[in-house]
């Protein structure tokens, strides 16, 4: 807290604002990570309260431009996980509203 008794919150930082110019470092480097991407197939868990669920009823998260090509399989969530959501958010907001305004923004929430 600032000596006046306001809150002191950390400046904004905005991210570089990169071109993707043909030839550029960023857009050779996203064509390398696109063409890694392409090249393995990933398994996307639900997370609840920080905790990784695998249900085993699986959809798939496929190429926008080549639905026949399947990037990750993801884990369908049920009745049961929406709830244990829920729940994990209702008792993760207390945490939080007890946090001090100031570190609210510094923690990405």
């Amino acid at each position: 807290m600032a000596a006046s008794g306001f809150p002191s919150v950390p400046p904004p930082v905005n991210e570089p604002n990169l071109t993707y110019l043909p030839g550029s470092p960023e857009r050779a480097a996203l064509k390398a990570r696109l063409a890694a991407m392409a090249s393995e197939r990933i398994d996307i868990p639900l997370v609840i309260g920080g905790r990784e669920i695998r249900t085993g009823r699986l959809g798939q998260a496929v190429m926008p431009h080549d639905h026949r090509h399947v990037l990750a399989d993801w884990h369908h969530a049920e009745p049961a996980h929406v709830e244990q959501a829920i729940e994990a958010a209702a008792a993760a907001r207390g945490e939080w509203a007890a946090a001090p305004f100031e570190a609210r923004p510094a923690s990405g929430s």
